[in-house]
């Protein structure tokens, strides 16, 4: 299954490059900490849905990395960003070896299920 994606041939050529560029720099910032860390969640201040995956992984004893990306109030823009890169629509995104797994909801699924320790190598 593929998500669909706007195809370059349909944006004009003069604002080719500025989509292409738009807020790249928290986009290959959250690629890169994907790609070193284990499991990455990726927040924003005062989201609860946040908090509560930040929790599940501490009382399951899995070590993760944290990105934060403004607030409610703020970076809402940047954060975009995130959000048409992976397609996902909310926050945490939750990322294990790389790989999107989703956010608190899917991420409680897969400690509750032992899939994510299986993962994880553990």
């Amino acid at each position: 299954m593929s998500r669909t994606v706007l195809e370059e041939a349909r944006l004009h050529p003069a604002i080719r490059d500025t989509v292409a560029n738009l807020n790249a720099d928290i986009v290959h910032n959250v690629q890169a900490a994907a790609s070193s860390n284990p499991v990455l969640v990726v927040g924003m201040a005062g989201n609860p849905h946040v908090r509560r995956a930040r929790k599940l992984l501490d009382a399951a004893g899995i070590a993760h990395h944290y990105l934060e990306f403004g607030s409610y109030f703020g970076e809402w823009r940047r954060r975009n960003a995130l959000k048409m890169w992976t397609g996902w629509p909310t926050f945490p995104m939750v990322f294990v070896k790389g790989t999107l797994v989703g956010g608190a909801s899917e991420l409680e699924r897969l400690v509750t299920s032992g899939e994510l320790k299986r993962t994880l190598g553990e």
